[in-house]
């Protein structure tokens, strides 16, 4: 099981991550968010903390995305082991996407009203 992500439907509105932070703390902290929408100039992109994005390593290059040049690492950096990017505020503990539960649930797939992310099997 995965989520999809569409960075070409994501509006940056960051539901996902208002969402994803009620779920686990019970309250509106982004920071404890275990997906993060990195907004540019003419893109947004929703990552997951965790190892479901099933992104390829692109650390070594980067891309255009909507005419804005970006780095190759932002795709998968989250989920890569080597470099944990969220983290617990204060504690340095790794967050990682749970799905929200067993069975799974994803509040951030739940509430995208742009439909960019999607739980697939």
């Amino acid at each position: 099981m995965k989520i999809r992500i569409d960075p070409g439907k994501c509006s940056g509105c960051k539901l996902c991550e208002i969402a994803c932070s009620i779920q686990h703390s019970n309250n509106i902290n982004p920071e404890r968010s275990r997906i993060k929408v990195f907004v540019g100039d003419k893109f947004s992109l929703p990552v997951l903390a965790g190892p479901y994005t099933e992104a390829a390593c692109n650390s070594k290059t980067s891309l255009v995305f909507n005419g804005e040049e970006i780095n190759g690492c932002l795709l998968c950096r989250a989920s890569c082991p080597a470099k944990v990017v969220f983290q617990e505020p204060g504690l340095n503990i790794p967050l990682k996407c749970d799905f929200c539960g067993d069975p799974p649930n994803p509040q951030c797939v739940k509430w995208c009203p742009s439909e960019a992310l999607v739980l697939e099997e």
